[in-house]
Parts: C-alpha cells; sequence; structure tokens
C-alpha cells in the first residue's frame, strides 16, 4: 500500500511503525472473513481493511470526524484478523497509533468522556474497584438484571499451600480478578504447589495496563508497566524463574511491553526481559508435564456428568499469545471431554470494557458465543481470561470459570 503520511507524524516513531504496517497490506480482504464487527454489520468501515484506510486517510492529513472515531471505536482489538492476515499485518498496533491521532483531534465530550474517564480510574485501581465490587456483591439480588450479571457472588480464594519451594514464580494479581474471582490465583497457587513451585505476588504490582491502553491513555499504560516491572524486578534479579499469567488478557498485554517502553531508557531494557521471562499458565504446567501425569493418575474417576466441558478460547489466548490446543490437551489429560465450539475463532464480546462502552454488539457477540458454547450439552464451560469469564457467566445459567480451577478439582480429588 502507498503511503504518504503528513509531516505531524511522519518522522516520529508512531509515523515510521505505522508507516511500515500500512505498506503489508495487500488489500486482499481475508482480514474481514474473520472480523466479528464486519460479520455482525457488513460495513466495509467496520472492518480491518475499512478502518486501515480510515487511519491511513487521517495519518495522510484527512480530518477525521465522528463517524471515524465511532468505526475505530467499534473495534474489539481481537485480533482475529491478525491471525488470518497472510501478509502479517500488526492491525491492532495501527489501531493504538490511529486511536490516540484520532482522540487528539476529535476529543470526547459528554458522558462519552465521562464514562471512558470513569472506566480510566476505576478499574486498574485494584482497591478502590474492590471495594465497589463488595459494595455491588452485598446488595447483588436488589441490583437490575443487566447490573447484576456483572456483579459475581463473593467467592474465596480457597485455601492456601503452607509449604514454600526453592522454585519460584511470579504471579500477576492485576486489578479486577481478586475481587471478582479470587480463586482463579487461589487455584494457581496450588497447582503449581503441587508441581514444586511457589506463586509469589509481589503487592507493588498492579493492573497490567490494558484498560488503559485500550481506552487510548498510552501513557498511563506505560506508568502501570514502569511500576509492575518496578515490583517485579528484584524477583527477577533474585532467582524467580520468570512470571506466571493467570488472565491471558494480561499476558497479551505484558508482552506488550518492550514496544511500549522501546524509547524509555531506564526501562527499555527491563521490559525487554519481562516480556523474555514471561508466560501463560498453561504454558507453565504444559512444561511441567512430567511432574503432572502421576498427580492425575491418582486422582479419582471422573464422574460421567461431569465429563464435558465446553473451552472458550479468548482472542488473548490464540490471536494474542498465539497459544492454541495447549489449554485444551490439559483439560483432556485430565479427563475432561471437550465439546464442539463453532466460530471458536469469534469474541465472545467481553474485549476489556467494550461490554460496556458497545453493549449492543457486545450482547449481540454474548449470545452467539453461548449458543455456541451450550450446544453440546456441557457440564461447564471453562475459559482462560478473568473477563470472559464474568462475561460469559452473566448470560446463562451454565457454570463458568476459568480451566485452572478444574484442574485444582481433578488434583484435589
Amino acid at each position: 500500500m502507498e503511503t504518504h503520511l503528513a509531516d505531524f507524524i511522519k518522522h516520529t516513531t508512531a509515523g515510521r511503525e505505522a508507516e511500515e504496517i500500512l505498506r503489508r497490506c495487500v488489500h486482499c480482504g481475508f482480514c474481514t472473513a474473520t472480523c466479528p464487527t464486519y460479520q455482525l454489520l457488513g460495513d466495509e468501515l467496520d472492518g480491518p481493511r475499512g478502518r486501515i484506510y480510515l487511519i491511513k486517510q487521517v495519518l495522510e492529513g484527512v480530518e477525521p470526524t465522528e463517524k471515524t472515531r465511532l468505526h475505530l471505536d467499534r473495534c474489539l482489538s481481537c485480533r482475529s484478523c491478525e491471525t488470518t492476515c497472510p501478509s502479517g499485518v500488526q492491525y491492532t498496533r495501527l489501531l493504538d497509533i490511529g486511536r490516540e491521532v484520532v482522540e487528539s483531534k476529535v476529543p470526547r465530550t459528554g458522558s462519552d468522556a465521562f464514562m471512558r474517564g470513569a472506566l480510566r480510574n476505576l478499574l486498574p485501581r485494584a482497591t478502590l474497584f474492590g471495594a465497589a465490587m463488595k459494595l455491588g456483591q452485598s446488595v447483588r439480588l436488589l441490583l437490575p438484571g443487566v447490573l447484576r450479571a456483572k456483579v459475581p457472588p463473593p467467592s474465596s480464594a480457597g485455601p492456601a499451600p503452607r509449604a514454600g519451594h526453592a522454585r519460584k514464580m511470579i504471579a500477576l494479581a492485576g486489578c479486577v480478578q481478586p475481587s471478582m474471582y479470587p480463586n482463579i490465583n487461589g487455584a494457581t497457587r496450588r497447582v503449581l504447589d503441587r508441581l514444586g513451585i511457589e506463586m509469589v505476588e509481589p503487592s507493588g504490582a498492579g493492573c497490567c495496563g490494558a484498560v488503559r491502553a485500550h481506552l487510548n491513555a498510552a501513557e498511563g499504560a506505560r506508568d502501570d508497566a514502569r511500576r509492575n516491572i518496578d515490583a517485579w524486578w528484584p524477583l527477577l534479579e533474585s532467582g524467580a524463574e520468570g512470571l506466571v499469567m493467570t488472565a491471558s488478557g494480561c499476558g497479551s498485554h505484558v508482552l506488550e511491553y518492550a514496544h511500549l517502553l522501546q524509547d524509555d531508557p531506564d526501562y527499555a531494557l527491563k521490559a525487554a526481559r519481562v516480556v523474555l521471562a514471561t508466560r501463560d499458565i498453561s504454558e507453565v504446567i504444559t512444561a511441567e508435564a512430567a511432574g503432572l501425569a502421576p498427580l492425575l493418575q491418582a486422582c479419582k474417576a471422573l464422574p460421567e456428568a461431569q465429563r464435558a466441558l465446553a473451552f472458550h478460547s479468548p482472542c488473548s489466548l490464540q490471536h494474542g499469545l498465539k497459544i492454541r490446543g495447549t489449554v485444551e490437551s490439559l483439560l483432556s489429560a485430565a479427563g475432561y471431554t471437550l465439546t464442539a465450539v463453532a466460530d471458536s475463532h469469534l469474541c465472545c464480546g467481553s474485549a476489556g470494557t467494550y461490554s460496556v462502552l458497545q453493549p449492543v454488539l457486545s450482547k449481540r457477540l454474548q449470545d452467539n458465543k453461548i449458543a455456541a458454547l451450550t450446544a453440546g450439552g456441557p457440564s461447564a464451560i471453562v475459559s482462560a481470561n478473568v473477563g470472559c469469564v464474568g462475561h460469559l457467566q452473566g448470560a446463562t445459567d451454565v457454570p463458568v470459570m476459568h480451566w485452572i480451577e478444574m484442574l485444582d478439582a481433578r488434583l484435589s480429588s
């Protein structure tokens, strides 16, 4: 694709990156076939190829409008198009650049600006969000249906292992997971303990930064990354084996730290090391297969009624981290039978804050995903990302949980 970027961005780091990405695109349109919003709306401008053209125009000097911003807002950042693209177009990075430019030229006002500001300031603060969630849970049954669906019942992390181990891995508690689903990290801690690994959660770490990044607060996202690196660094220096991510959305974003901080002389090298040290929990456990196998062999037989599971692979897992088949293999080894799920490559509609900011489109995607997941009559639905777990559970009576909880339950039997 031929480009003629405007002077305001041409010679910047963002401009050079955008130009390289744009020139990779060959207009083939394969991406539209796997784009959730294009499938729903059938509008070229609500698919990757159309959005690429919109961003190209803006970077070449065409003034954006609120309509331009709307088409970019409707993108889920699911990265399904990147999986499909035969030319390796890094669409999401281009989208981030385009959104930041459009936002600066077409500022938000009114309720839109207020809502985004509230999300930027509430969600990344675990203590503040936790207090709000606790309040919501205390009056959950009195909440309207739509709001009640976003507030899970109170739960606990379960028993914590007592013994420490020489082997240690760092875990990220995150911002919403501790108050919404504390048992995800609780189950992870117990599973790793059985494999001879101690899970450490440094108190100085917090939100991975994905929330602010998706809401076009780029500098805030960089600050989140720097804070986490500062919390993790002493542990990495003292021998921790790496970082284990229990939310694939967080893991996918942490792998962007080196890119986010590439121009920061104090953090660029540290960020690169963090990226190399980061693993999804499914990768960590798969690497411990030799120790896991005898533990699973010692488990009680799984009752027939509990064997069928539907696995929802989050976009951040299959398109962001490029992990496919790993969780499924672990669940099969644990004695579960996975039901077939149609259109498993499509987003469930959660996508960070998307379900709040684009509720109509999100609901349509949620309905489609629930229909696909429940078609095989599973006893439960499992996923690998906290946002997907909460989003799906709000729309079905079938239990929805993180897959690591299922593995923990099996090893406890």
